[in-house]
């Protein structure tokens, strides 16, 4: 009977323990309900029954989320992407005026008087 007792007690103890790191560590949107803090009190007040909480409603799984974010997380082709489209505009942009301050500087050093 102690050893049935020792043993629960040590799977309490791991699963406390996994699920606060788990709570620390997670990202902020992927939590369901509630917010960092409470779950971390929740967890810590409730030896057993919070832990399983979390596992059981307190953050999203890859399987729950919904379709804008999983569409949201997928890789972007570069001609898809707004800020990189905006980068090579802006890079074209400093070219081209590049190229203008360099024609006026030849220009003028093509128009100065030989000494």
């Amino acid at each position: 009977m102690v050893r049935i007792d020792l043993i629960l007690g040590f799977v309490a103890l791991a699963l406390f323990i996994f699920c606060l790191v788990d709570v620390i560590s997670i990202y902020d949107y992927r939590i369901k309900t509630l917010n960092k803090i409470a779950w971390v009190f929740i967890i810590i007040l409730v030896p057993l029954i919070g832990p399983i909480l979390w596992l059981a409603v307190g953050k999203e799984r890859a399987g729950d989320r919904p379709a804008e974010r999983a569409r949201d997380a997928r890789p972007v082709a570069p001609d898809d992407d707004p800020a990189f489209l905006r980068n090579v505009d802006v890079q074209e942009s400093q070219e081209a005026r590049i190229r203008r301050l360099e024609a006026e500087l030849k220009r003028l050093n093509d128009d100065k008087p030989e000494q």
